[in-house]
């Protein structure tokens, strides 16, 4: 497996421990619809937590979270939409992002929470 296909799939699950520490229960990982994969949905009393995992090795070419780009931003949001309506939620959506840096043999996370809006 590429590098870092190896990197993604590690934050990811960063992203689902430091969540679950937080009090949030993990409800789908890597939910796909359409042409969109949703990276984790979590929920938190009655939000719904639509979380974009970004994991990088540097910041030499920008932070994580400037790689979500619009065109996927609408694919999420067409996914979400979907998620919600199928399985019948009243719930609030809130979109977030983890970025996610290596730094030598640590991972500094930070959680951006209402990242981006419905446009």
């Amino acid at each position: 497996m590429a590098q870092h296909n190896e990197l993604g799939k590690k934050g990811e699950q960063l992203a689902v421990d430091f969540l679950l520490k937080k009090g949030y229960e993990v409800i789908e990982r890597n939910y796909r619809f359409d042409k969109a994969e949703v990276d984790i949905i979590a929920q938190q009393k009655d939000i719904l937590a639509i979380i974009e995992v970004k994991t990088r090795s540097t910041t030499d070419f920008g932070n994580p979270q400037d790689f979500v780009k619009p065109k996927q931003i609408q694919r999420l949001v067409k996914a979400v939409d979907e998620y919600v309506n199928v399985n019948g939620l009243d719930v609030e959506v809130r979109f977030d992002i983890i970025a996610i840096v290596k730094e030598n043999k640590t991972y500094k996370i930070e959680h951006l929470e209402n990242a981006f809006y419905h446009f």
